[in-house]
Order: C-alpha cells, then structure tokens, then sequence
C-alpha cells in the first residue's frame, strides 16, 4: 500500500480537513488493529483503536515529526492497549493452532522466506494472478483469521504494513527471536494455503 506523504497530510490535517483524517483511516487502521490485537486480543481491539484515534486527534498540534507519522500512530495504539491490560504483560505463547491446511516443511523454503522447491502444480500462471482470483483471496484471509493472535498480527503488520522486525518487536514488546518465529510460522501456513489451492483448486 503506497501511504500519503507524512508532511503534506499532517499540513491538512492540522488544518482541519476532514478528508484528510479519512486518508489517515483509510492508511492506517488496519495496522492500527493488528497492533492492538496482537496485545490485547481480539476481544478489545476495536475498543483499543478507538481509543488511540481519540489520543491522535487530542495530541496531533503535539506531533514533531521525530518518527514517521505511521510509527507514530501505531506507537500510540500500542501504548493505549498496553495501558489497556494494566501493566499486566501478555505471556508470548508461540504454540500453533492447527491451519484449514496444516503447515509445509522448512525445507520448502529459504532462510528469506522464498521457494527452494515451486508448488507441486505451479503453472504459467504468474502468483499475482492467482492473488487476483477472488476464491483465493477469500481462502487465504481464512487462513489468515485462523492464526494465532500474535502470528497474524506480525504477518501483517511485517507484509501489509512494512515494519521492519525492529519496529514489531518495539511494539509489541516481544523480542527479535519471537517475532522471526512468529513470522516464519504464519508464511509456512500461507504459502501451505496456496499450494493448496493451487493443486486443487479449493480451499
């Protein structure tokens, strides 16, 4: 997702435009959950958003500009669901729960994440024109939903979102390991889903 311009956005928004606070929603609300959610759950993560969004529009005259305005906006969700739990800090759970197609082997894949080995029946369809297909979107945001509360939220704040590993782990207050771990289980049972797929053409 190409994100507006920090500098000309915040002018607008300083200024009162309401379009531009629609731009920012429309930016950043998704990442704005995956990090509430992976702190607090699925449970109060919608509460916690609303919340945060409470927080930028009370201290955005306040905002420097010492981040990005996207670092800034998910910092503030971040403290907002930790205050959230009180001071009582989530345990990092790493167990699996079981995927609509299980997992694939490590071997299938390089240390960054890519294919060593294609799908069984990879064919001259490029992968963004299988993206394109609406059944397997709607398989794979299944897939999606059926990860666990900390791998989904990493997935995609790592692949929708584009923070650096860094920037997880300082938001979520889970160490580098942890988020690789995380990271690397989500993508085994995504690329899973599409090899599924791709072999039987359903979900």
């Amino acid at each position: 997702m190409d994100y507006p311009a920090d500098s000309a956005l915040l002018t607008r928004l300083l200024a009162g435009e309401q379009r531009a606070f629609r731009e920012l929603v429309v930016a950043y609300q998704g990442g704005m959950r995956a990090v509430a959610y992976a702190i607090v759950g699925s449970r109060h993560a919608d509460e916690v958003v609303q919340d945060a969004w409470l927080a930028v529009v009370r201290h955005l005259h306040g905002f420097q500009g010492r981040s990005s305005l996207k670092t800034w906006l998910f910092t503030i969700t971040a403290n907002t669901a930790k205050a959230r739990l009180k001071h009582n800090r989530r345990e990092v759970l790493l167990d699996d729960l079981p995927a609509p197609h299980g997992s694939v082997g490590d071997e299938r894949f390089s240390a960054d994440g890519h294919w060593l080995l294609a799908p069984h029946a990879w064919h001259e369809d490029s992968p963004e024109a299988l993206l394109n297909a609406s059944e397997l979107r709607d398989c794979l945001e299944k897939t999606l939903v059926s990860l666990p509360e900390l791998q989904n939220s990493v997935l995609l704040l790592r692949e929708r979102q584009g923070l650096e590993l860094d920037a997880i782990c300082n938001l979520l207050d889970i160490s580098l390991s942890n988020v690789r771990v995380l990271l690397h289980r989500a993508r085994l049972k995504v690329f899973a889903t599409l090899e599924h797929f791709e072999e039987t053409g359903q979900c």
